[in-house]
């Protein structure tokens, strides 16, 4: 019975929702290593920068250590540095190819605070824009990207190399 709303499909959704096809072993740990299909949008010599699969916004960017390590007391001093390079190299080349107007930048340590993956520590950096909160995640229980990851992995990747 139509009832005069239109619909959003989501279909990539059901494989995050459903928990299929989540790679064997740690993903950050498993993540630089793949080549086809690969995320990985900068690597440094103790952490590395990856789209979040499931981002919040367009440009949502995960830095993690290459150790697998869970708690950020666990790092030493140069994983520390280099975490906070790429924190900061992260929201330069957001801005620069998204025009971001803000930032949300943080990590959830342990499940009780709300980390999907609370084994390996990742800092999320999460590009915003005036009015990005709209209603789709409230009433449709959705978001709504404009770029496939593929692509915004290009782009991040390209500016990267100008930092």
């Amino acid at each position: 019975m139509a009832d005069g709303l239109e619909r959003l499909w989501a279909p990539h959704r059901m494989t995050y929702i459903a928990g299929k096809d989540q790679p064997a072993g740690c993903p950050f740990c498993v993540a630089p290593a793949m080549e086809e299909g690969s995320l990985v949008v900068a690597r440094g010599k103790l952490v590395y920068a990856v789209l979040n699969l499931y981002p919040y916004n367009p440009g949502h960017l995960l830095v993690c250590p290459y150790r697998h390590v869970a708690d950020y007391t666990e790092i030493d001093a140069e994983e520390t540095a280099e975490l906070a390079a790429f924190t900061r190299t992260a929201m330069r080349v957001i801005r620069q190819v998204s025009g971001a107007h803000g930032f949300n930048v943080g990590m959830n340590q342990g499940t009780v605070a709300g980390a999907g993956i609370a084994a390996h520590l990742h800092q999320h950096v999460v590009p915003r824009w005036g009015g990005d909160g709209n209603f789709m995640p409230v009433v449709g229980q959705t978001k709504v990207l404009p770029q496939l990851l593929s692509e915004t992995r290009d782009l991040l990747a390209s500016a990267w190399l100008d930092f």
